[in-house]
């Protein structure tokens, strides 16, 4: 409980009365001082009550519009408040928006309520310029008695969370030369052969058995039709492995290669999500692993978050060289530390904020990505599922990290983002940019072509098809002649 000025004012005057009494021999006067010290104290009594019962009849809530929302966007946050009885204080109660949330000043965050008032609600237009997940804080009330002496501040209500997801790219391919996906990708379906099924026992063919169940090698062997039972297998473990180099931030804003990527990453997600497998996280720039999530069930909120806050290195816009590594380097800037002189608290605070940062989880000095899959998915046990978000930027690496990643019983999943629909201006050029397609897409189906190995592209729908029809355009001309 806090008192005001006025109170100050009043507790001032009785003081002063007190000490004209005893000065001048008045007792009229400590009269007045006495009655306004007890009538402080009453209403100090009466205010103590009276938020008690308002605090424990209340009931404080706000709501946004929506839980998820693209970041530069708005939505409608309501706040409301009601009491089993009118309310015997003033209150004022500002919605718990967080700093990210701009567009509204405090005084509209601000719902007001008079004594006697039992309930009221109002709705501010909350802008969501940064993408990330949030979580509203409580609504402050103040409340003030009639007349003006005492003021308490308290937090009630909820604090519901919003996601702020980047603004991503729009008309998302997934498919196979050209050949948009049908299927959800890393999806398992009961009766389907697929990565997530072992072969089971074999049984003789019965009426009803669908022809695709028929084992044909079995079959042919002993010249009697039979079925091999297939059985989910429920253990599987899948790691992501996230390549965020600087050939990833080929795009224009908003739309480049990783952040195509990302879309399919955070979609894939949500599958490993719905069967709870343990899940593995892995994030590699030109330099090493920048982040590390060993596989784990339940986590899956959190892959999320750091999917969307993933950027790609950065290049110099003078040379088109990589920067990020002598930048972040923590040598680097352990050295730049050793440099400061220490005579001023601001040297000081830097110098030691520079000797503990360390940018990356582990420095890698071979090929990042091959290296990655080598050190982190060896120890793996069980069945894994190795899904690659990558370009096409380094073949013979991505080759042999593939390669290495389907020991085993793993099978891997590569999703390649073509530089053909992504080079600033590459599309000026159709016939080129078809030609840089078509050898994307050989690299692609070599891939495919090696056992328990999947691969699938991954861009801009509507860049894939103006190079498609060029190169079908072409094919008829040449045709023609």
């Amino acid at each position: 409980m806090q008192v005001t000025r006025r109170y100050w004012a009043v507790a001032g005057t009785g003081l002063l009365l007190a000490v004209l009494a005893i000065a001048f021999a008045r007792p009229l006067l400590l009269v007045g001082a006495t009655s306004l010290g007890a009538w402080l104290l009453g209403r100090q009594y009466l205010f103590a009550r009276a938020l008690s019962e308002t605090t424990n009849t209340m009931t404080i809530e706000q709501l946004p519009a929506q839980n998820r929302v693209v970041a530069g966007n708005e939505t409608p946050v309501t706040l409301a408040a009601s009491f089993a009885r009118p309310a015997p204080l003033a209150i004022e109660i500002e919605i718990g928006l967080p700093v990210s949330a701009t567009g509204t000043d405090a005084e509209e965050r601000t719902l007001d309520l008079v004594p006697g008032d039992e309930q009221a609600d109002t709705a501010v237009i909350a802008h969501w310029a940064v993408a990330g997940a949030y979580e509203l804080l409580q609504p402050t009330l103040t409340l003030g008695d009639a007349d003006g002496l005492f003021v308490e501040q308290l937090s009630r209500g909820p604090t519901p969370s919003v996601v702020v997801e980047p603004q991503g790219p729009r008309n998302v391919h997934v498919g196979e030369g050209g050949e948009q996906l049908m299927a959800a990708y890393g999806r398992r379906q009961s009766g389907h052969r697929d990565a997530g099924l072992d072969p089971g026992e074999l049984r003789e063919y019965v009426p009803g058995d669908t022809a695709d169940r028929i084992d044909w090698n079995a079959t042919a062997r002993l010249n009697k039709p039979y079925v091999r039972e297939y059985e989910i297998e429920t253990n599987r473990t899948t790691a992501l492995l996230v390549d965020h180099r600087a050939s990833m931030s080929d795009g224009p804003p908003g739309e480049t290669k990783l952040d195509y990527a990302r879309e399919v990453a955070l979609t894939f997600v949500d599958s490993v999500d719905e069967f709870d497998d343990p899940l593995g996280y892995y994030a590699v720039d030109d330099g090493g692993i920048t982040d590390r999530r060993p596989p784990t069930a339940g986590r899956y909120s959190d892959v999320k978050r750091r999917l969307r806050a993933l950027d790609p290195t950065t290049r110099d816009p003078t040379t088109g060289d990589t920067t990020a590594d002598e930048r972040d380097d923590p040598a680097t800037l352990r050295h730049i530390a050793r440099g400061l002189t220490g005579q001023n608290a601001f040297e000081r605070t830097l110098g030691a904020y520079l000797e503990s940062t360390a940018t990356y989880v582990e420095r890698i000095a071979g090929d990042p990505l091959f290296e990655t899959a080598r050190t982190s998915l060896a120890g793996l046990s069980g069945t894994v599922w190795t899904v690659i978000f990558t370009d096409d930027t380094h073949c013979a690496e991505l080759r042999e990290t593939v390669r290495l990643a389907r020991r085993g019983n793993g099978r891997v999943l590569v999703f390649l983002t073509p530089t053909a629909l992504f080079e600033p201006g590459g599309l000026a050029d159709l016939e080129e940019a078809y030609e840089r397609y078509r050898q994307f897409e050989s690299f692609r189906r070599d891939l495919a072509r090696l056992r328990r190995v999947s691969a699938f592209e991954v861009g801009p729908r509507d860049r894939l098809d103006a190079v498609l029809t060029s190169g079908s355009q072409r094919s008829r001309s040449a045709n023609a002649q």
